[in-house]
């Protein structure tokens, strides 16, 4: 019998809170239009929107994130990753407005890499979690 897939990606199995293949290039782009640079005019009305495109596959990618797994002493971390990313959302979709609003975009711009580190710790949490997973299915060290 083989494991079970995520609807993401196929040929990966489904581990608990396993993070999505699409995480890491989102992250990547919304860094990346971030990093890039930022002058007046037209210009910045086009950054804006190039973030603000970024921020929504970041959301998709969040939201694609695979459930919490029912599995004894791991449940419990499950499920404060789950209500850990509800939080990661909630924050960036307070900021989407502010992205192409806000007068002040070097602060909008601090806040969102202050948002790629926490969701870069989330995804670290993530990996611990399918670690823990595995080695608890195939009996760790005793």
């Amino acid at each position: 019998m083989s494991a079970p897939t995520t609807p993401a990606n196929p040929q990966a199995p489904a581990g608990p809170a396993a993070a999505p293949a699409g995480l890491a290039p989102a992250v990547l782009g919304l860094r990346r239009a971030l990093d890039a640079p930022r002058s007046e005019g037209i210009a910045r009305g086009s950054w804006r929107w190039t973030v603000r495109q970024r921020m929504a596959a970041l959301r998709d990618a969040l939201v694609d994130e695979v459930e919490a797994s029912e599995d004894g002493w791991l449940a419990a971390r499950s499920g404060g990753m789950l209500r850990e990313r509800d939080a990661l959302l909630a924050r960036l979709s307070a900021l989407g407005p502010q992205v192409l609003e806000s007068p002040d975009v070097e602060r909008v711009r601090s806040d969102l890499e202050r948002l790629l580190t926490d969701i870069a710790h989330h995804v670290q949490r993530l990996h611990d979690l399918a670690y823990d997973a595995v080695e608890l299915e195939l009996g760790g060290e005793e």
